[in-house]
């Protein structure tokens, strides 16, 4: 399958500043997957977003563990999920994959895959890569609530740069750098974790990391006029 591409949609994307979904950027952001143009989104993977980091935030207020945490994120994303088949009706395979073997089921009937978390201890960005090897995409993309990666945190530091390329090494020193105790813990958001890094190493992909809250930028990108937007991640 080496023309699909999977798309990795940040949670955070799907709500507005109240933490109410978004109903007319959902909309929106569907409308250019149905246009499929020049790419055709095969597998698109939901985050958990600020629901799930609410309720794994209650959650850990009664003590959960943090395996109890991550199932509240994977039902959250998989909630996430459905709204969007719930938007791309018709084009939308009507399941959510909970599994690697329902999502070789899924791709039979060739529509667009919606899914979520798989497994605790796995973050979505995790779940992205996996299914987008397992596939073998020939691309995976990115969307967040930031324009790429950058040198450090951009919502921290004012003088934060944002990196248009980079290898698996360079991504490993940032990655690690920025990293914290909690790097596992449930609902913590990172474009990469330890465990993405291990699987994007291992599968070679082509991978762009860009914002998905200008889907005008995003839309352009999409119809193959704007290349050069976010951070490009190439292993070699």
């Amino acid at each position: 399958m080496k023309e699909s591409i999977v798309i990795k949609i940040g949670g955070s994307l799907l709500f507005n500043e109240e933490g109410k979904a978004d109903k007319e950027k959902i909309a929106e952001l569907c409308k250019i997957f149905k246009i499929r143009k020049k790419k055709k989104p095969w597998i698109i993977v939901c985050g958990g977003g600020s629901l799930a980091r609410e309720y794994i935030k209650i959650v850990r207020s009664f003590k959960g563990t943090e395996a109890l945490c991550d199932t509240f994120g994977i039902e959250i994303s998989r909630i996430n999920s459905r709204l969007i088949i719930a938007a791309l009706q018709e084009i939308a395979y009507p399941v959510v994959p909970k599994s690697i073997e329902e999502l070789a089921t899924a791709l039979l009937f060739e529509k667009i895959i919606v899914m979520g978390g798989l497994q605790p201890g796995q973050s979505t960005t995790s779940v992205a890569l996996e299914v987008a090897e397992y596939i073998d995409a020939k691309e995976l993309i990115i969307l967040t609530d930031v324009k790429g990666i950058y040198d450090k945190d951009p919502k921290k530091f004012a003088d934060a740069k944002l990196l248009e390329k980079l290898n698996y090494n360079e991504l490993q020193s940032i990655i690690l750098n920025t990293s914290k105790d909690n790097q596992a813990a449930a609902g913590e958001y990172r474009v990469f974790d330890a465990v993405s890094l291990q699987i994007l190493k291992r599968s070679k992909l082509k991978v762009k990391v860009m914002s998905g809250k200008d889907l005008n930028e995003f839309r352009k990108f999409w119809d193959g006029d704007n290349e050069t937007i976010g951070t490009d991640i190439t292993i070699g």
